[in-house]
């Protein structure tokens, strides 16, 4: 599949709300399955809905944070704003506006210990059971600072290195909350940049993509495989929905 293609029509479509298509697809698939890795109850005809219409019809009894509902919008928005930039080189300015698009109007704003549109200020981890520890809050900056030189002085990007990246930004974890999102966003964005295949981690394969997170220092392959099994169900849908030629006029 080219991946030219794949960039183009994911523009063309963003500018021209074309829905059904590969755009559409997208945007509902990344939004579902990244915010409900991250814990949202929202279900993906609920996040289809909220897309489509702004709007959507709970389930009777089901109780719906209102920070589910602001994230899923937030997160389109997310996707918007990788399109817009996915040509440009990786900035620790362009992380942080994508923190600051997530956690847009969410209660997380509001919260003085989140630091909304700046690194983390209060230590974090990754997980309860085999923790991973993460960069302490005064060391954040220079980390990030360091992780970007290294990547961006690769002059030939491919899929593991891309990997690598977002394995050292989670192990930084570098904001409040949103880590995770932000990290998987630019992943797709960094694909799409070096002509890679891009994809959507699916929160049916969570565990293994944790697994894969957790092990990565032991056992690089297993998250690496984890990637390149969502590349090809991405691909798949890319070639299903991407087989046509128009006529340029």
């Amino acid at each position: 599949m080219e991946i030219s293609k794949i960039k183009k029509e994911l523009i063309v479509q963003k500018e021209s709300k074309f829905k059904g298509n590969i755009y559409h697809y997208s945007q509902v698939n990344f939004s579902y399955n990244s915010n409900k890795i991250e814990g949202s109850r929202l279900t993906s005809e609920q996040t289809e809905a909220i897309f489509d219409t702004s709007s959507f019809i709970p389930k009777s009894e089901t109780l719906i944070k209102l920070d589910d509902l602001t994230e899923s919008k937030n997160h389109f928005r997310l996707f918007d704003y990788m399109l817009d930039n996915v040509d440009n080189e990786l900035t620790k300015e362009m992380i942080i506006e994508m923190n600051k698009i997530l956690k847009r109007n969410t209660s997380d704003e509001e919260n003085l210990r989140y630091n909304v549109g700046g690194f983390k200020i209060v230590p974090n981890m990754i997980g309860v059971v085999n923790v991973i520890k993460t960069t302490a809050p005064e060391k954040v900056e220079e980390e990030i600072d360091e992780l970007l030189v290294e990547y961006n002085s690769k002059t030939d990007i491919d899929l593991e290195d891309i990997i690598d990246f977002h394995y050292k930004f989670e192990k930084i974890h570098p904001f409040g909350d949103g880590n995770g999102r932000v990290g998987r966003i630019i992943m797709f964005k960094e694909c799409l940049r070096n002509s890679i295949i891009p994809f959507i981690v699916l929160d049916d394969d969570k565990p293994y993509y944790m697994r894969g997170l957790k092990e990565y220092e032991i056992d690089k392959m297993f998250l690496i495989d984890t990637i390149k099994h969502e590349q090809d169900l991405y691909e798949k849908t890319c070639e299903e929905l991407l087989n046509f030629e128009i006529e340029e006029k």
